[in-house]
């Protein structure tokens, strides 16, 4: 008789409870699946499947926090080694010249990139800038080939011009970088590609939260003598005063690939300082993001909560009011 009655009760409650609209729960990013809302008419989800996602949330969020030191401490390491290591290269720039605009017919487009991600969008600006210069400097009298530094250059490059492809290295930075790491990487690439002109592209190290994208420009001796004989701002080096037994070629070409090797030892470091710093601020918004997401998913389980202590509350009293009648 009392069963009667509850269930009598629970029919004049049920009007009350308005059902959600089955759109709206789709279009709720913290909405639960039709198997986890219950039957229609129940305003509320599982706490059950808060909990679990506000403790998925969680540990994302850790992650991302022990990442982001992590990437700190690793920047720390290497920005020293990159502020020392751009003393290397600036009396070749000083000497040689860097020049960007020459026009030559064998180029090799040298693009230096990261082997792992969740760092912004520095291993897409190289890339960006490697298709431009590969774009400007073909033609029909002319040849541009790539090296490849780094897994995320590489899974970019092959999709569409794997045939323009001469090398591929990678895991750059498996063990500490240092010179003799990177002049044996140097050497390797001038024996490997024959050219007129190394652009080597890499992301300059500004700050924490600022890079710029830079090309460098290696000339062969060939080149650099040709430009020397054609005045501008080469033609200065018939003026130095050259001891010892070794003619002006053989001394451009020592000079050639020194220079290429301390240019990609700096450009190494300094890519590597973008990288560090760009994953520091890609997980400190990751942080953020997950700490809002959180706040969120904390509201709707006090809401859900509050709901199902709502309508047990009224079950309750529906009973009670049913057996007194």
């Amino acid at each position: 008789m009392a069963m009667a009655a509850l269930t009598r009760e629970g029919r004049r409650f049920a009007p009350m409870i308005s059902p959600r609209p089955i759109t709206a729960l789709r279009s709720s990013p913290l909405a639960p699946s039709l198997e986890d809302e219950g039957p229609i008419g129940v305003r509320y989800i599982s706490t059950q499947v808060v909990r679990n996602r506000m403790k998925s949330v969680k540990n994302i969020q850790k992650i991302t926090k022990a990442m982001k030191m992590v990437a700190a401490s690793k920047l720390r390491a290497i920005q020293t080694k990159a502020e020392n290591s751009r003393g290397l290269w600036q009396p070749f720039t000083a000497l040689l010249g860097d020049l960007p605009s020459a026009d030559v017919k064998k180029n090799v487009v040298v693009t230096i990139s990261s082997d792992k991600g969740l760092c912004g969008g520095i291993n897409s600006t190289s890339v960006k800038i490697s298709k431009g210069l590969h774009k400007l400097n073909s033609g029909p009298e002319k040849e541009t080939k790539y090296v490849i530094l780094g897994e995320k250059a590489k899974a970019q490059l092959v999709r569409d011009s794997k045939k323009d492809i001469e090398l591929i290295i990678t895991e750059l930075q498996k063990n500490p970088l240092n010179y003799t790491q990177v002049s044996v990487l140097a050497d390797e690439i001038l024996k490997n590609v024959e050219y007129d002109a190394l652009r080597i592209v890499f992301n300059k190290f500004h700050s924490v939260v600022s890079f710029v994208p830079t090309v460098s420009t290696v000339l062969s001796p060939e080149i650099v003598e040709r430009e020397a004989e054609s005045g501008g701002k080469l033609g200065d080096l018939d003026s130095y005063e050259v001891e010892g037994g070794e003619t002006k070629g053989e001394i451009l070409q020592n000079l050639a690939e020194f220079q290429f090797s301390c240019v990609m030892f700096n450009a190494v470091l300094e890519n590597a300082c973008s990288e560090q710093g760009a994953r520091m601020s890609a997980m400190d918004s990751s942080s953020r993001n997950a700490g809002d997401m959180l706040d969120r998913l904390t509201l709707t389980y006090n809401r859900t909560r509050q709901a199902s202590i709502t309508t047990e509350l009224i079950e309750i009293i529906s009973g009670a009011s049913a057996l007194e009648g």
